[in-house]
């Protein structure tokens, strides 16, 4: 009879051998491709408060380089609309949809490497104060913001391996 540990063993070591079988690779592991990008990203500047939390959480995923390799673009694009509405037109909530559209290039040439879309939403209650429904506002546009760059982060990290040596 098999021991629940010992059987739990044998299944993480034959998932563990699956995933190398098919060519899987940790995105920080020592070697990884992603290493080509970490520290080496310059976010171009965006003149907002979102892009200002954007550009914030970008370099908290991929880190801040003092001589980078790659320039960051990003278009930034929000949208709010009312999603809850009393029966006498009162809008109760407000849901903010973003969209960011990226393009890496390499500094040295200026040539687009990689580009990509990423999209999400957040939302926030107007049914208090003026006060309290500013800071909620702020901190759902901050949300989004940090959901839009950690799915670019994902994604330049993941399509690391298609960057020109």
């Amino acid at each position: 009879m098999w021991s629940s540990k010992l059987s739990r063993r044998f299944v993480l070591i034959g998932a563990a051998s699956a995933l190398t079988a098919c060519g899987f690779q940790p995105v920080y592991g020592p070697g990884a491709a992603s290493t080509a990008i970490l520290g080496q990203i310059e976010v171009d500047e965006i003149k907002t408060s979102d892009g200002f939390h954007l550009t914030r959480q970008l370099e908290n995923r991929l880190g801040r380089s003092s001589q980078p390799q790659f320039g960051l673009s990003i278009a930034l694009t929000t949208e709010e609309k009312g999603v809850a509405v009393t029966s006498d037109n009162q809008t109760t909530r407000i849901e903010i949809f973003g969209t960011a559209t990226y393009a890496l290039r390499a500094l040295g040439s200026n040539e687009v490497v990689l580009t990509g879309k990423a999209n999400s939403f957040t939302g926030y209650s107007t049914t208090g104060t003026t006060v309290s429904e500013l800071a909620s506002e702020r901190d759902a546009r901050e949300r989004l913001m940090i959901i839009l760059a950690d799915q670019i982060a994902t994604q330049l990290l993941a399509r690391s391996g298609e960057l020109p040596q």
